[in-house]
Parts: C-alpha cells; sequence; structure tokens
C-alpha cells in the first residue's frame, strides 16, 4: 500500500524526532515538528493507521510511538535527506587519514577509532581478499655478521619485513646469492605453489642454504597466508553505554561480546556492489543484531582487496549523518591506498557542504 504524502511527513517527523529524543513520540511534537496544518486529532489517526500498518509502535508505558523497523526502512529508502558534511567535518576526517599509517593492521586499527570517536558508536572494519597474493620482491639487507633483515614486496604492493638472527656468521656474497635465488625461483608464485617450490630446492641445495631459504620462505608463506585471510578489528565498545538503549547490561552484553567475537574470526555480511548498506534490526542475520541496526561502507584496498567500515547502535541512529561520514571516510581511505605516500586529496576535493554548523 502506497502511503500518502501527508502519513510520510508523519513518518520521517516521528524518526527524526525519536533519532534525537530517544523519547516516544507523541502528536502534539508531529504538529511542532512537522508543519503539518491539521489538528492533534488528526495526527493521531494518522498514526494510528500507520501502526496498523506497521511503520509505528506503541510501547505498553507510553501513548507516544516510535519507529518500527519497517518504518526505518521507509525512511532510509524514500524519506531520508542526504546528509552533506561541512567543512570542519571533511577536515577532520581527512586530517585522521593524513596521518602515517604504514602497516594495513595499524592502518585498519586506527580507522576504527576514528570512526568510533566521529560517531560515538562501537565500529568494526574487514578487510577480506578477493584472489590470490603473490610475493613479487626479496630484499635481503645485511646487519651484522650473523643477522640480516628480509623486505618482501607483494603484488599487491603491500611491504613486510622480518629480522632473522642466524647461529653462524653469513658473508655479503652469500647473502646477495640467497637473494638472487629466492628471486629467481619463488616470486609470483601463490600460498600453495609456495611449498611444493620449496621442496624442488630441497632436493638440490646443500643443507645450509636450504636452511636459509626456508626460513625467508616460511616467513613469505605467513606474510600471504595473512593477506588471504579476512581480518577484523573493532574498536570502541564502550560508547554502546552512553546510548539510553543499551544502559542495561542486559541489553549491551550480547552486542558487545558479539563485536568482541568478530576478532576472534566471526562472519561478518560482506558488501557486494553497494557503496553503503544500512541493515536495520530484523534485517540483521546475527541474532545479537536483531534490535539494532548496522552501517557499513565499502573501499578499495588495491591489490585484489577489499575493506569494509562500519557501526552499530540502536535502529534510531542518525542513518543520513552516519552514513555520510562513513562513506566520506571509506572514499578517502580508497584514496589513500591508491595514492603514493598516503596523499588524501583536500577537502574542497570531495564537495562538503558550505563551511556551516549543522
Amino acid at each position: 500500500m502506497e502511503l500518502s504524502e501527508r502519513k510520510k511527513q508523519i513518518l520521517r517527523a516521528v524518526v527524526e524526532n525519536y533519532i534525537q529524543t530517544a523519547e516516544p513520540v507523541g502528536s502534539k511534537a508531529i504538529v511542532a515538528a512537522a508543519g503539518l496544518k491539521v489538528s492533534s486529532a488528526t495526527i493521531r489517526n494518522e498514526m494510528a493507521e500507520l501502526e496498523n500498518l506497521g511503520y509505528l509502535e506503541q510501547p505498553h508505558t507510553s501513548a507516544g510511538r516510535i519507529p518500527s523497523p519497517k518504518g526505518y526502512r521507509l525512511y532510509v529508502n524514500e524519506l531520508m535527506e542526504e546528509h552533506r558534511l561541512t567543512m570542519q567535518e571533511a577536515q577532520k576526517i581527512n586530517d585522521a587519514l593524513n596521518l602515517k599509517m604504514r602497516e594495513m593492521d595499524q592502518v585498519m586499527t586506527e580507522a576504527g577509532k576514528i570512526i568510533s570517536q566521529l560517531t560515538q558508536y562501537p565500529t568494526f572494519s574487514l578487510t577480506t581478499g578477493s584472489r590470490k597474493a603473490t610475493i613479487t620482491r626479496y630484499d635481503l639487507l645485511m646487519v651484522e655478521e650473523s643477522a640480516f633483515i628480509a623486505v618482501l614486496m607483494t603484488d599487491g604492493q603491500q611491504v613486510r619485513n622480518k629480522l632473522f638472527r642466524l647461529p653462524t656468521p653469513l658473508s655479503n656474497p652469500q647473502l646477495q646469492l640467497l637473494s638472487t635465488l629466492l628471486n629467481t625461483s619463488f616470486t609470483g608464485l601463490t600460498l600453495e605453489e609456495l611449498g611444493p617450490a620449496l621442496e624442488r630446492v630441497a632436493s638440490h641445495a646443500g643443507e645450509e642454504a636450504y636452511g636459509l631459504i626456508q626460513l625467508v620462505v616460511s616467513f613469505a608463506m605467513e606474510v600471504l597466508e595473512g593477506l588471504e585471510a579476512n581480518v577484523v578489528h573493532t574498536a570502541g565498545l564502550p560508547t554502546l553505554l552512553a546510548h539510553p538503549e543499551y544502559q542495561s547490561l542486559e541489553r549491551a552484553e550480547p552486542i558487545m561480546n558479539f563485536l568482541t567475537e568478530m576478532e576472534e574470526g566471526a562472519k561478518f555480511p560482506v558488501l557486494q556492489n553497494d557503496k553503503v548498506k544500512i541493515l536495520i534490526g530484523p534485517e540483521n542475520v546475527a541474532d545479537e543484531l536483531k534490535d539494532s541496526s548496522v552501517i557499513m561502507a565499502s573501499y578499495d584496498i588495491g591489490g585484489g582487496m577489499q575493506g569494509v567500515i562500519g557501526v552499530v547502535g540502536p535502529t534510531r541512529m542518525n542513518y543520513a549523518d552516519l552514513a555520510a561520514r562513513l562513506s566520506y571516510f571509506a572514499d578517502g581511505l580508497s584514496r589513500m591506498f591508491g595514492k603514493p605516500e598516503n596523499e588524501i586529496p583536500p577537502p574542497g576535493a570531495m564537495e562538503p557542504e558550505d563551511d556551516k554548523e549543522e
């Protein structure tokens, strides 16, 4: 059933009032908020019809109404106005993105913390590989007679290094020979291909040489295994307790446990073609999130890897504001991973709203 324009105006006013107050909304508040030239009695009748249609709910202890998941979904799909960031908001995000974050784990940890601070909601970030990674180059740097650093570069331009200490001295010529062998026989190979390649070398390499090769190739296998695995970081779990819906530990604990378990490998829905995705209440697969909402934005890490960053909170979240912040932040991450030296475009390049407070 298609709602009348008046019903849509009333539903929008209920959602936006409830987002601000976390209190059930009555007809008098709607008259003031929606600017409708009708009586409170007419508003009450319309709200009763919206409740019968499943767009509003009435808590037992109040005469006011609150949006249902169905009401939030209609609001997000049709009634929500696009939120444009202020210059201050855009600059704050760009300042955060311009931090010197070099390693992937550090990037994701810092990104989660920043988003949680900006939104005041718990945040999760997920990276996932869409193809098999390979090592494109090995550089071996002598530190001292019995120690060297192996620097590995992947086909996705990720760089990893590790210090190796040896029980016996190693000469520079030996190290250069090892580097040549590694770059000749162990580049362009996937994780599954490195093991058999190592076995082939074992059949004709000397024991000492094979021991050195095995050290570096084993490190390469660890690097590729880490790049191919889904990596989840969470941040800002205590912020959940600041919201009225979760001041009861009974309500907050299942969600906090769920987010904690995500770091230990729990699965989370990954975006396909959507740049921003909003899951409201029962739309979430996880039982722990059935009374909450999740907003996610995707970004491109490069090298066949994708990332998702999102927030979890009550169904009365400010969807327009949060979707805009997450989308802008995700665009910044895509640019950061795609440009040298973490170069982020100035705020004006993203065309935020004129310099004014919301």
